[in-house]
């Protein structure tokens, strides 16, 4: 069973930073694209980052581009999302999530974590 286990979410006020966490296996790691997602109160769930397992390029919302940074370690099969300059719109559900082909779209993506809160205050 695949699993994708997120952590790091809060409570933090606006300008400020979290980083979150999505572990999950070797296997998963170093052969599906890793992707964040987040899905506010009343909305759809929509694409923040990605990364690529193979090349490691990564991908972003314009919406978070310049303060959010995705990143991996491989050492630990583990996907990092650094959020700064946080804005009460960022206050949502974040989703870890893994997809064998592609990157923005959640359609693609095959495996999802269970979702860790956001909460940014103004």
């Amino acid at each position: 069973q695949v699993q994708l286990v997120e952590s790091g979410g809060g409570l933090v006020q606006a300008g400020g930073s979290l980083r979150l966490s999505c572990a999950t296996s070797a296997y998963i790691f170093s052969r599906y694209n890793m992707g964040w997602f987040r899905q506010a109160p009343g909305k759809e769930r929509e694409f923040v980052a990605a990364i690529s397992w193979s090349t490691s390029n990564t991908n972003y919302a314009d919406s978070v581009k310049g303060r959010f940074t995705i990143s991996k370690d491989s050492a630990k099969n583990s996907v990092y999302l650094q959020m700064n300059s946080l804005k009460p719109e960022d206050t949502a559900v974040y989703y870890c999530a893994a997809a064998k082909d592609g990157l923005r779209l959640k359609g693609r993506y095959d495996y999802w974590g269970q979702g860790t809160q956001v909460t940014v205050s103004s």
